[in-house]
């Protein structure tokens, strides 16, 4: 029987050259699972074709991509091969999502491993959420960013299920606060980031300053609207302002703001959940790697809160390489991820471990912990029938969600 092809999808981001380069060093283990390679305006001529996800932010183009497909394949199994950087394996994790959301079947095969590895069988608890954000209110700054296709939430159904309201800020008004905004202004914020970090890398002055007045800006609308929590969609300022938005992010719920990135309101929830039930601050980050070997997971993003890490460096922005991102160092010790999702956000992913290693590579988001999981769970689970690209890491030992 002859094999898939292979179509690659990658974000924009990516020039062609990293793009052969990344397929060229994954191609013995493409070779073992797919026969060809294919392009985009091929989609349709061969019998079965499994996506390979290069880099994050491609949700959107698979979505669009499946259902050209489905023209003339309507029930195939949709495959999704992720390998181990460049946040393949969270785009990955929210396709899979969505596509179970709309009723399809799927698979992701996880490229350092065997096809035939074995999945134990998962275990997504039920949630009963109703009324434990009651009266919280959720800043929403922009929509959600475009890859983020199973966490973007109707606000009726966050009312509904949470208790919660969400209101929606325009990024333009964020815009008129940053320009408002003066380099004196932000003095105080970057004398104290720059003389507490262990170095400087990338940013210059500039940079620093700028993601400073992002800071500041949302900080205004925070107050203007009595916020208990905020998301803002921010690749916006990536490409609108030239800047980011991860120190915001992480000197927000330093401040006890809690505060998600990307426009990720199902992240944000979790996040304002933990908060609340525990008073220990958590920290959204992507899944990037597995050791199904290790029962271990590496997470990464650039928006950690640095008053939960031991040190810190100024860097520049993984994806983009603009701006700033934090990249902290964490204790070893317990921690418990979660996440929660499904159409009516009442579902979750609940497990507990070990912090046993952090690492600096720079292939994935700049702040990486490696978690083991304890026994109760298996890291492969996330594989079979994930809610989300996004999981919720806190430190210790997790108790009391609101599961019936």
């Amino acid at each position: 029987m002859k094999k898939p092809a292979f179509l690659p999808v990658a974000s924009d981001f990516l020039k062609e050259k990293e793009l052969e380069k990344i397929i060229a060093s994954n191609v013995i283990k493409l070779n073992n699972i797919c026969e060809d390679r294919i392009e985009k305006s091929n989609i349709l001529e061969t019998e079965k074709v499994y996506y390979f996800i290069v880099t994050g932010g491609t949700e959107a183009q698979v979505l669009d991509l499946q259902k050209i497909r489905d023209k003339k394949f309507n029930d195939e199994e949709i495959v999704l091969l992720a390998y181990e950087s460049n946040n393949s394996l969270a785009a990955s994790l929210e396709l899979l999502a969505r596509f179970n959301q709309i009723g399809k079947t799927g698979k992701i095969i996880y490229l350092p491993e065997s096809e035939n590895t074995k999945i134990s069988e998962v275990n997504i608890l039920k949630l009963n959420g109703k009324n434990q954000l009651s009266g919280c209110r959720i800043g929403k700054i922009g929509q959600p960013s475009d890859w983020l296709i199973a966490s973007s939430p109707f606000a009726e159904t966050i009312k509904e299920n949470w208790g919660a309201d969400v209101i929606s800020i325009k990024m333009a008004e964020l815009k008129t606060f940053y320009s408002e905004i003066t380099e004196a202004d932000c003095q105080d914020n970057f004398n104290d980031l720059t003389t507490n970090s262990e170095k400087i890398i990338e940013p210059s002055d500039k940079n620093i300053l700028n993601n400073i007045k992002v800071y500041l800006a949302m900080k205004k609308l925070v107050e203007k609207y009595d916020l208990d929590a905020v998301t803002i969609r921010c690749f916006d300022l990536v490409l609108d302002l030239g800047t980011t938005g991860c120190f915001a992010l992480s000197r927000l719920n330093d401040e006890r703001i809690i505060a998600g990135c990307e426009g990720d309101i199902v992240s944000t929830i979790g996040m304002l959940l933990v908060y609340k039930k525990t008073g220990k601050l958590p920290w959204m980050a992507n899944p990037s790697r597995l050791n199904i070997k290790n029962n271990s997971l590496i997470l990464a993003h650039c928006t950690v809160p640095i008053s939960i890490v031991d040190n810190y460096i100024i860097r520049s922005h993984f994806e983009s390489g603009i701006g700033v991102g934090i990249q902290g160092f964490f204790p070893k010790g317990d921690v418990t991820l979660f996440r929660i999702g499904g159409n009516n956000l009442d579902k979750i992913w609940l497990a507990t471990g070990e912090i046993i290693s952090t690492s600096k590579e720079e292939d994935l988001c700049r702040t990486q912990i490696e978690v083991k999981l304890d026994s109760g769970r298996n890291v492969a689970d996330l594989l079979t029938n994930p809610l989300g690209n996004h999981l919720i890491v806190v430190p210790g030992i997790f108790r009391g969600l609101p599961i019936n």
